[in-house]
């Protein structure tokens, strides 16, 4: 079967196990049991997923995310990753990606849109997430990769899909992303994935996967 690598940060924790669901008996799906956080952790910790997590040489197909972390601005109203560092740090990992995985295709997500209202101490604001990501887009789109813009995908739908300030992580914003990306997927390798039965999945809150 096809090797798939999920790589992101807290959106994709929304997601991961559902795709590996829709993909059971057709891909191996693969993800860090952690969250992948900002452009600085996935750069440091890459090479060890892929030996500690027994991904191998012979991925199909990395689908992977970063941003929110990065443009959130901190306290002191400066960001976290400032995007020129952003920059840099995207095509870094686009090259440490091709060499990690040379037989894979590469998927990029857009960061997704919050409710920047609901926002403390710590700031998110949309407009900042656009910039990264028109940004980042522009990066992998040199390296040959597609794009899956789950923030337009996102941001045309209501907002009580919405968990909180930044989640999708109810059952019709999980719905919505997952099955963009396993969409995304099956055209890129050919494959077909089950469809999943959300109403069974998240009848039991107590019991709903990714949450």
């Amino acid at each position: 079967m096809k090797k798939i690598v999920l790589l992101g940060d807290s959106i994709r924790e929304g997601y991961d196990k559902y795709v590996k669901l829709a993909f059971d008996g057709v891909a191996q799906v693969y993800y860090p049991k952690e969250n992948c956080r900002f452009t600085t952790y996935i750069i440091r910790n890459l090479l060890d997923w892929k030996k500690n997590l027994e991904w191998g040489d012979d991925v199909a197909l990395v689908h992977w995310n970063v941003g929110l972390w990065d443009d959130i601005r901190m306290e002191d109203g400066e960001f976290l990753v400032d995007l020129a560092d952003y920059k840099r740090n995207i095509d870094r990992i686009c090259k440490m990606l091709i060499s990690a995985f040379p037989q894979s295709k590469f998927i990029f997500a857009t960061s997704t849109p919050v409710q920047e209202e609901l926002f403390g101490a710590k700031k998110r604001y949309n407009k900042d997430t656009e910039t990264y990501n028109a940004a980042a887009c522009e990066i992998v789109k040199g390296y040959g990769m597609e794009i899956n813009d789950l923030y337009s995908l996102m941001s045309k739908l209501p907002v009580s899909y919405h968990s909180d300030l930044t989640h999708y992580y109810t059952k019709e914003g999980t719905c919505a992303i997952t099955d963009a990306v396993v969409d995304k997927i099956e055209k890129s390798l050919g494959i077909k994935g089950a469809a999943l039965d959300y109403d069974a999945l998240f009848g039991d809150q107590g019991t709903v996967l990714g949450i």
